[in-house]
């Protein structure tokens, strides 16, 4: 009688439903023409001894619908009835999706599951997600991170000037203006406001081609450049093999790479110094934490892309320190969509865990 009880206690719940709503914000600092708000698609997974787990999915321009559209249609029905163990669904999952894309929308689907059987699975061990995977760090290096390409010289050093007050020791900035010569201007200014001790990267969001990059390099590495981030189409893995072999400046990429064999390739082919996985556009706690240990054993720096309160609860369980992307008044908190605290603590241009169950992430029905 005694094995029986125990064999109950170990009995993993099985999911019985997965709901999902959509939850579109105005973003306070607009990101151009084209993304003047974010999308979030928040999920709950409800198990048969009464379990509940909340996570979501998210993306800033394309596709909200048809990421809540694949959550209700194809993955809801399919988790239905499997043991709520986030590692074995996201697997037989991915097996069953990755016909209708390698990546992208599937995989951002996928994450709204994954995050809402992780938060179930922690909170069933009444501790955090970082206390469930394990904390390696008290708190994790914040940088300011601006989508400002559209910003006028003088609203990007305004901005500046704002990270330096805030104690930022690290700044991020978009280049890729039609004339080189302006973004020598803008990238001057802000180094000019961060002075020679700060760190400065530089993001160009896919608008140059290899010729281009090169000439950008000639002129914009004479700035001290942390990293130069994502300056070609994320898919040209012979182009960025190419320019890491020949810059002067590490070359950072990742946020548009959407599965563990794309990061892989472009390790093995020593295309990339640092990564820089976004962890809803992966799928999700899963696959970020598969590409940190691919990453690790090939002594590749990670650099997790956006969404800093979900980031910097990952970043504290990482074994070697990295910085947290926090775009200026772009978090949730900040928009206004959680119910509830934020799941983690902003202090000194540092995040730290907010020592919540689960992730910690229970969303309003409106900004």
């Amino acid at each position: 009688m005694g094995a029986l009880a125990a064999a109950t206690v170990r009995t993993v719940p099985r999911i019985t439903g997965l709901s999902t709503r959509l939850i579109t914000v105005p973003l306070r600092r607009s990101w151009g023409d084209d993304a003047p708000e974010n999308h979030v698609i928040a999920t709950e997974v409800s198990t048969d001894d009464g379990g509940t787990g909340f996570g979501f999915s998210w993306t800033p321009t394309i596709g909200p619908q048809a990421v809540k559209a694949l959550l209700d249609h194809d993955i809801a029905p399919f988790v239905t009835g499997l043991p709520a163990t986030p590692e074995g669904v996201w697997d037989v999952l991915w097996k069953r999706l990755h016909e209708a894309g390698g990546g992208g929308l599937t995989t951002i689907a996928m994450a709204g599951a994954d995050l809402a059987l992780w938060d179930l699975q922690a909170r069933r061990a009444q501790t955090s997600v970082t206390g469930l995977l394990g904390q390696r760090q008290d708190s994790a290096e914040v940088y300011g991170s601006g989508v400002n390409l559209h910003y006028t010289l003088e609203e990007l050093v305004a901005q500046a000037e704002r990270w330096v007050a805030a104690g930022h020791q690290a700044i991020k900035i978009k280049v890729g203006k039609p004339d080189l010569r302006e973004d020598a201007e803008r990238v001057a200014a802000v180094r000019s406001v961060l002075g020679p001790g700060r760190r400065l990267m530089i993001d160009a969001n896919q608008r140059w081609d290899l010729p281009t990059t090169f000439r950008a390099l000639d002129v914009l590495a004479e700035f001290g450049l942390e990293w130069l981030e994502e300056p070609i189409r994320a898919d040209d893995l012979w182009a960025y093999r190419r320019l890491r072999k020949h810059s002067p400046v590490p070359i950072a990429l990742g946020e548009n790479l959407h599965t563990i064999y794309r990061f892989r390739d472009f390790i093995e082919a020593e295309a990339v110094d640092i990564i820089q996985p976004n962890i809803i556009r992966v799928g999700g706690i899963t696959p970020f934490r598969r590409i940190v240990e691919l990453a690790r054993t090939n002594s590749i720096k990670v650099m997790p892309h956006l969404l800093p309160e979900l980031s910097g609860q990952l970043a504290l369980t990482l074994a070697e320190p990295t910085m947290v992307e926090d775009v200026e008044e772009a978090s949730f908190e900040q928009l206004g969509i959680l119910d509830g605290p934020s799941p983690v603590r902003f202090s000194n241009s540092r995040v730290a865990a907010a020592d919540q169950l689960g992730l910690g992430f229970r969303f309003r029905d409106a900004p």
